[in-house]
């Protein structure tokens, strides 16, 4: 069974930084593509960073620069490291993994940025 758990979210002012968390299991990690994407109230979904399983990184424009996905195979774990937070940022994210053609999901975790 293939799990993904997020963690990490939280308030933060404007200007400030998290790091999230995805902890997988039930998946073999080392060939997985791993995604980040969040969801703002009345917003669609977006895909924002991935990682392929030979370190690809891929960013939207509009966290290029300050957030940076990395992954640690030995703890089947993906992080976003978020720098230099936006109000705009705020939204729930969530983890995905593109794994043996099937995509699966965390439970999402809210990051709220203050003004």
């Amino acid at each position: 069974q293939v799990q993904l758990v997020e963690s990490g979210g939280g308030l933060v002012q404007a200007g400030g930084s998290l790091r999230l968390s995805c902890a997988a299991s039930g998946i073999y990690f080392r060939i997985a593509t791993m995604g980040w994407y969040r969801q703002a109230p009345g917003k669609e979904r977006e895909l924002f960073a991935t990682i392929s399983w030979r370190g690809t990184t891929n960013y939207a424009d509009s966290v290029k620069g300050r957030f940076t996905i990395s992954t640690d195979n030995a703890k089947n774990t993906v992080y976003l490291q978020m720098n230099s937070l936006k109000p705009e940022d705020t939204a729930v994210y969530y983890c995905n993994a593109e794994y043996m053609t099937r995509n699966y999901w965390g439970q999402g975790t809210q990051v709220t940025v203050s003004s």
